[in-house]
């Protein structure tokens, strides 16, 4: 199902985005990752990206927002970008998250060509409790996120709330 938010975006529902799980984790840190891409069948990509967390024992899936399609910032002439949130338990601390999350990056065939180049699969750690970091490796939380559609737009749509009302 589709549903058209205005001329540029889009939000899509399908299986897994939106999710929420009625589980409760025994992981004492939540984070919340930001997904997109743009190269190939990012829609299943994102199924199968959901499917593999899913199986892991570093996070637990709490809840994923629908998928918005909109257009893409910093370089323009790309296609559009498929985007969603999912919150996840973790007993990885922020640094040890990043690392994981480049790893599975690279699982799903992600090439760093040039900032806001097009990709297959892009992880963004966008918040990790309440910490705030700013090193050359990792920022929390993520720079701009408040300015951008690709994550104001799905974060409207989820249930757990803990981050809609920060200020940062």
């Amino acid at each position: 199902m589709r549903k058209i938010l205005d001329s540029k975006n889009t939000l899509f529902y399908q299986k897994n985005y939106p999710y929420y799980s009625k589980l409760k984790s025994d992981k004492p840190y939540q984070a919340l990752l930001g997904i997109g891409g743009n190269i190939g069948d990012v829609r299943r990509r994102f199924n199968h990206l959901f499917y593999f967390l899913q199986q892991s024992s570093l996070v637990d899936i709490v809840e994923t927002a629908p998928i918005l399609k909109n257009p893409p910032f910093g370089y323009l002439k790309q296609d559009y970008f498929y985007n969603s949130l999912i919150i996840v338990k973790t007993c990885l601390r922020p640094k040890a998250l990043l690392r994981y999350i480049l790893h599975v990056e690279k699982r799903f065939g992600r090439k760093r060509s040039f900032p806001d180049a097009p990709r297959t699969l892009d992880i963004d750690m966008i918040f990790y409790e309440d910490e705030v970091i700013n090193t050359a490796e990792l920022t929390l939380p993520h720079h701009a996120w408040h300015e951008r559609e690709s994550v104001t737009i799905p974060l409207s749509y989820l249930k757990v709330h803990i981050w809609r009302t920060k200020q940062f």
